[in-house]
């Protein structure tokens, strides 16, 4: 199974790093795409990106995941992350967000009608775009999403039983 994170400078450590190495213990090829190919963390921590979004063969990656912190806001401004997302929505496959995440989901227009959990201050664009706001993990069919790094073990337990279904 290959899984692909978006991500970009800012973004919220533990909820990409945890996803990262999380997935990578259940043996899964993961695979960070960004713009840029040092990615730099909200507390320093760096990565390297694998990938430039205009590369990404969305077809050849099983599941998606977004983490928080600001990058979002950042990725949902590159046209071909956003292009990525849809695809992953339209086929059905595998999508865990937290936090700030659902912005990029809410550029894409996937969230009406969805039950979604992310970051307070972004409830309201999440509720505005026509999802529904879930103040915990929530699990919408393909979709495992999260408010916080304090949901981070639920968040990836229930994302791990949703790929195991």
């Amino acid at each position: 199974m290959r899984a692909l994170i978006l991500a970009e400078n800012d973004f919220e450590d533990l909820e990409l790093f945890y996803p990262y190495y999380r997935l990578k213990e259940e043996g899964m090829e993961v695979t960070v795409a960004s713009s840029q190919n040092e990615l730099r963390g909200k507390r320093g921590y760096t990565i390297h990106s694998d990938i430039r979004y205009d590369d990404v063969i969305s077809e050849e990656f099983d599941i998606l995941v977004i983490p928080g912190g600001k990058s979002p806001e950042k990725v949902r401004l590159q046209s071909k992350a956003v292009e990525i997302v849809k695809h992953f929505f339209a086929e059905q496959k595998p999508v865990a967000i937290i936090c700030h995440g659902v912005e990029v989901l809410i550029s894409a227009g996937v969230v009406r009608g969805r039950k979604i959990a992310c970051w307070y201050g972004v409830k309201d664009d999440l509720i505005a775009a026509g999802g529904e706001f879930v103040d915990g993990v929530a699990v919408d069919r393909n979709i495992v999403s999260a408010r916080h790094p304090g949901d981070l073990a639920e968040w990836m337990r229930e994302f791990l039983k949703l790929l195991r279904a």
